[in-house]
């Protein structure tokens, strides 16, 4: 048996870049955590050769993960010493704060749940990357779960638009327009305390139907979320204000129709329908609390950030 001197052993673990386990079981893990995530929109975007047993997709996830792999090994103090100070963040967060391991968790869960159902799962990435005003906070506060928030839209579909006929695949989105109707025909604009971005959940806003444009923005959300319609959150500069997902153009022509000549004929006459088009073609359509009408017109055109409540 060789044995080998304390510097030469040294020499050969330089020479070799030998790791200890512990690195490599902290980058292979980290490996897999960002190689689910990009598997599923490689998977989703890229053509299926269906090959048996699925080895096509086998061996895409496999490439994903060598090369990333690679990566951080490559970057591997830089790796190491970025997971011990989020790790150290996590620590302090779960002892002081509300950023703790189980929140990010149930986070990264989430995110692969919904990426899973999403033909566009990169979406979900880039919408969590982009910046948009108390994010988290105003999340936490679509409460399109609680009774309260659905009793709220059943009595508004209940009180408007109940015996519209001949719109079966859109019934979906008239009585989102009846929420939207019961909401903005009573709400009450009430600024924030000076000096304090407050962000009301919904159940807190349905007591007065009052708040400021993000207070409306979320009771809105949680309305049409909770009858199973998909919004969206807009954020421009100093405000905020909720758009209702359509679809094509061909889905926005009847809504037209609907909207002018039956649902809000007197508010809409003679105006034109607000909506933006979106990367891929999707319309959505103005639901601002200052619009009498679905499409209304918008109070500021630019936009900074969109949050998507799927």
């Amino acid at each position: 048996m060789i044995k080998l001197g304390k510097g030469t052993y040294q020499q050969l673990k330089e020479k070799f870049r030998i790791k200890s386990p512990w690195d490599l079981i902290i980058i292979f893990a980290l490996n897999i955590l960002i190689t689910i995530p990009v598997f599923i929109i490689a998977h989703q975007n890229l053509i299926t050769l269906d090959w048996a047993h699925h080895i096509d997709r086998i061996l895409l996830f496999l490439l994903i993960l060598f090369i990333f792999q690679v990566i951080l090994r490559a970057m591997r103090r830089i790796t190491l010493i970025s997971v011990i100070l989020y790790l150290i963040i996590l620590v302090i967060g779960t002892l002081f704060g509300d950023y703790t391991f189980q929140t990010v968790f149930e986070d990264y869960r989430s995110m692969i749940y919904t990426m899973n159902d999403d033909p566009y799962p990169q979406d979900i990435i880039i919408s969590k990357l982009l910046p948009f005003p108390n994010k988290s906070k105003i999340i936490d506060a679509v409460e399109y779960q609680n009774p309260k928030v659905r009793d709220f839209a059943i009595m508004a579909i209940n009180k408007h638009f109940k015996h519209v006929k001949g719109y079966n695949e859109d019934w979906t989105l008239i009585q989102s327009f009846a929420i939207f109707k019961e909401i903005n025909s009573r709400w009450n604009y009430v600024s924030d305390p000076k000096g304090h971005d407050y962000i009301a959940k919904a159940t807190e806003s349905l007591k007065y139907l009052s708040g400021d444009c993000d207070d409306h923005s979320v009771l809105m959300a949680a309305c049409i979320k909770a009858i199973g319609g998909t919004t969206r959150l807009i954020h421009t500069k100093g405000h905020i204000y909720p758009e209702l997902y359509i679809g094509t153009k061909k889905d926005l022509e009847r809504i037209n129709y609907a909207i002018k000549k039956e649902l809000f004929p007197t508010e809409s006459k003679g105006k034109k329908i607000h909506y933006h088009i979106d990367e891929r073609g999707k319309i959505w359509l103005n639901l601002d609390y200052t619009a009498k009408y679905p499409g209304g017109p918008f109070m500021h055109e630019e936009i900074l950030g969109a949050l998507t409540l799927d």
